[in-house]
């Protein structure tokens, strides 16, 4: 299957129309200085991988583009934990693959940080779990020849410490414990260490309804992106600039007794065949409006 087709059965058209995210917005400290933390629910978007990795794809690449170039900052100015990471390459193209693993590993000089969350570290293809400096590493069970092989997978993405037996260690930390390995001052990897984790100071429970949408409305982002907005695009313009002068030119006579469509009709033709054959009808019409929006002034979609 095409990847626009994907992406548009997967809900793209929607999840990438407007109000478009200001990543300015992910970048908002409190009055004191302090960061703020943004939760993107995700419950929905985890069911539709592919959009889930583009948009994982092109929010990276945004702020790769648009950041200054840094090094290696005392803290970052932004990290992004991305849960349930398996989905993000559940049957991803090989080049978004390939990209996501690029911009993983570039966008470290513009001061964001990158952490997946998963269960088990063969969840990530080998060439992106190679750019993570940071692991923490909660406990495996190995019951199964396959649990075994993950137990020694992620053994074996540690820096070795010769005081400690990784693999074995993974199958006997209990609850509230977590085999470490942070990068120093020079960007190197330590040798694993068996931790502690401090208690979160918050609800391990899901939020309610109402608990959520209480949040949501005390957000000083509320009433920014709720609302979705279909501006008129250029290809609307020029189909109903084409539909007006379809009468005129079907009443023209034209030699032979053949209709002659005009340029406009022939110009929307094209350009909509081309993108629909390419990536699918809806997300082909956004093509089409970035294309032409220069001609009519219109927004960006």
């Amino acid at each position: 299957m095409l990847p626009g087709v994907t992406l548009e059965e997967q809900g793209g058209n929607q999840f990438f129309g407007e109000p478009a995210l200001n990543l300015q917005d992910l970048l908002q400290a409190d009055g004191s200085g302090k960061g703020m933390i943004n939760i993107l629910v995700a419950d929905k978007l985890m069911q539709s991988p592919t959009v889930y990795a583009t948009f994982l794809l092109w929010l990276l690449s945004e702020l790769f583009e648009r950041l200054p170039e840094v090094g290696d900052l005392p803290k970052p100015k932004l990290v992004f934990f991305f849960d349930e990471a398996h989905l993000l390459f559940q049957d991803v193209p090989k080049p978004l693959e390939e990209k996501i693993e690029q911009v993983v590993r570039l966008i470290r000089s513009k001061g964001v940080g990158v952490y997946f969350v998963t269960q088990n570290p063969l969840d990530l293809p080998d060439t992106v779990l190679g750019q993570l400096g940071n692991r923490v590493q909660h406990a495996l069970r190995a019951f199964t020849p396959r649990d075994q092989k993950a137990v020694k997978a992620a053994a074996e993405t540690f820096r070795a410490n010769p005081k400690l037996d990784t693999a074995k260690a993974i199958t006997e930390i209990g609850v509230g414990e977590a085999l470490v390995s942070m990068q120093d001052e020079k960007g190197a990897p330590t040798v694993v260490e068996r931790a502690w984790v401090m208690p979160p100071r918050s609800s391990l429970t899901p939020l309610s309804p109402d608990q959520l949408q209480s949040a949501v409305q005390g957000s000083v982002l509320y009433g920014t992106y709720e609302k979705s907005v279909d501006r008129e695009s250029a290809y609307e313009k020029l189909k109903a600039r084409a539909d007006q002068a379809q009468p005129a030119v079907e009443a023209a006579p034209q030699p032979g007794g053949r209709q002659v469509k005009s340029q406009t009709e022939v110009l929307i033709g094209a350009l909509a065949t081309s993108a629909a054959r390419a990536i699918g009808s809806q997300v082909g019409r956004q093509i089409i409006r970035g294309v032409l929006g220069s001609i009519f002034g219109g927004s960006r979609r």
